[in-house]
């Protein structure tokens, strides 16, 4: 249910965005979500419809785009793409640093472009 505030948060700022650029129909808004975040798409779209209507908002088409999970070795500063289920027993492809990483992206959610009339 964390989608709600997450859903909230976006819409205000699409809102405001709107106001100042004197928008009169949001068409679609494109977000970049993190593998790690834990937000559903459904979920996002479904409060996302239940929030804006009555706003200039109402009817937008969510686009979803996925970050994916990117860590950094500690030992030489290597980056690489991981898949969720490689965390905790991953080894470093340069050095062969085993467990040592910083996480890079993954986590975070942000409006990347809105479609606007």
């Amino acid at each position: 249910m964390h989608e709600l505030p997450v859903t909230e948060r976006i819409l205000n700022i699409v809102l405001k965005h709107a106001e100042r650029n004197r928008v009169n129909r949001v068409v679609s808004i494109t977000l970049t979500i993190g593998e790690l975040s834990e937000l559903e798409d459904e979920w996002i779209q479904h409060y996302f419809d239940y929030l804006s209507k009555d706003t200039i908002a109402a009817g937008a088409k969510l686009n979803i785009e996925r970050m994916p999970i990117v860590v950094r070795c500690n030992a030489c500063g290597q980056t690489t793409s991981i898949r969720k289920e490689e965390l905790g027993q991953m080894t470093c492809p340069k050095c062969g640093e085993n467990g040592d990483f910083s996480l890079v992206s993954g986590r975070e959610y942000y409006i990347k472009e809105m479609e606007a009339q």
